[in-house]
């Protein structure tokens, strides 16, 4: 299903402090521009128990109707920009919590708060939004708090950048950056990060139109082509700071060819400000489930 069809009900990870507020802002904007219904989503967190089963009932009753009292004020303000939403409360960890959210309501996308803060590495990152990534039977955007902050925040009307290889992630991922690209009418940045054997064999040297890649992209946009030599990674942050774009699009492999721990997607979630929208492959969703699949990575 193309992410345009499928972007019908849009779940949102909700905080009570505010952590939250710059991936509620984005989920309104695609909200908005789809015709899609936002769930709030609350997992009530048992950090300071050894299980959420443990936490007194009085303390669990307050901390039920805190979340309340905020989830209802957001699904109020919602409603009144015309953009239907209710609530969920769930125990549990917030990724399962989120998971099961989003299977409940097959929605179309996931969006996750991170704490920003560039450099400061994978625990501030979080692990709720690697799981997502991983795990996710639908694409997960992950916003920084601090997205709109600094150098690097995106300018108005900023392109969509979409992190082009070639893989079973492709497909997905054209197709969803092509519907942002179209349906907010922005540019569309395929960037490539050629590798050393790339350069060596001469490939993509020059490529300035997408099927000169090998794929598609049909749309009433503007489309620019960019390759640069070097890690996925490192070539991506200097785009992003080159660029100023409005969100970055990568496709998320299920199995992981990147040595060590995590792959590029998470080395992005920890030093990207610009908002990531990570895609897995649309068969995915058919089969993935939150117990058996595998760590990803993506290319």
């Amino acid at each position: 299903m193309s992410f345009a069809k499928g972007l019908k009900t849009i779940v949102v990870a909700t905080d009570l402090d505010g952590r939250s507020d710059a991936a509620l802002e984005y989920a309104r904007k695609l909200a908005s521009g789809y015709g899609a219904r936002i769930v709030l989503a609350h997992g009530l967190d048992p950090m300071d128990y050894a299980s959420v089963e443990g936490v007194p009932g009085r303390v669990l009753t307050t901390m039920t109707e805190q979340a309340r009292a905020v989830l209802d004020q957001l699904t109020a303000e919602l409603i009144r920009e015309g953009i239907h939403s209710h609530s969920e409360i769930r125990q549990g960890t917030v990724a399962e919590m989120l998971v099961d959210v989003a299977r409940q309501y097959e929605a179309g996308l996931i969006v996750v708060g991170t704490e920003g803060r560039q450099g400061a590495g994978p625990v501030v990152v979080g692990a709720v939004a690697e799981q997502l990534v991983r795990r996710a039977v639908c694409p997960v955007l992950a916003v920084a708090a601090d997205y709109n902050a600094g150098p690097f925040r995106p300018v108005p009307g900023g392109p969509v950048m979409l992190a082009m290889e070639k893989n079973e992630t492709t497909e997905a991922a054209v197709s969803t950056a092509s519907s942002l690209a179209e349906t907010f009418h922005r540019t569309l940045v395929i960037l490539h990060a050629r590798s050393a054997a790339e350069a060596v064999a001469f490939l993509n040297p020059g490529a300035t139109t997408p099927e000169q890649f090998g794929i598609n992209v049909s749309g009433r946009f503007p489309v620019r082509c960019v390759v640069k030599d070097g890690k996925p990674a490192d070539v991506m942050a200097e785009a992003i700071a080159q660029y100023h774009p409005s969100v970055l699009v990568v496709g998320v492999k299920r199995t992981s060819d990147t040595p060590g721990p995590h792959g590029t997607a998470f080395t992005l979630l920890a030093r990207s400000r610009v908002p990531v929208l990570c895609v897995p492959p649309e068969s995915a969703s058919a089969r993935t489930s939150l117990d058996t699949c595998v760590p990803a990575s993506v290319v």
